[in-house]
């Protein structure tokens, strides 16, 4: 019984630190991905900072990434920026592939 309740905390804990890590590749390509809408937007640092705070807010409204893109593609249209849910989808998928590499580079 013993091998099996060591298994079974075992996987538990690989269960944990694994969606410990998915959500925080998450938060840092949330991040990314309004430095990048900040960049198009013409945003000063200090406004990127709140503005990449709002953006990670704004994930925790619904499971998924439609609630980011409907922020980012609502926001940089409001800027004036010509843009798209293609377009911005793009950019997550990019920033995702980044936030990976920098994360997993920490060990």
């Amino acid at each position: 019984m013993t091998s099996f309740e060591d298994r079974r905390r075992a996987a538990e804990g690989d269960f944990a630190r694994s969606q410990e890590m998915a959500f925080r590749i998450t938060a840092r390509r949330n991040r990314l991905v309004a430095h990048w809408a900040a960049v198009r937007m013409g945003l000063t640092p200090e406004e990127t900072d709140a503005y990449a705070k709002a953006v990670v807010q704004a994930d925790f409204e619904e499971a998924g990434d439609e609630d980011v893109i409907r922020k980012l593609v609502g926001d940089l249209t409001a800027a004036g920026v010509e843009t798209s849910d293609t377009e911005v989808r793009a950019a997550l998928s990019e920033q995702l592939v980044e936030a990976r590499r920098q994360l997993m580079g920490q060990g």
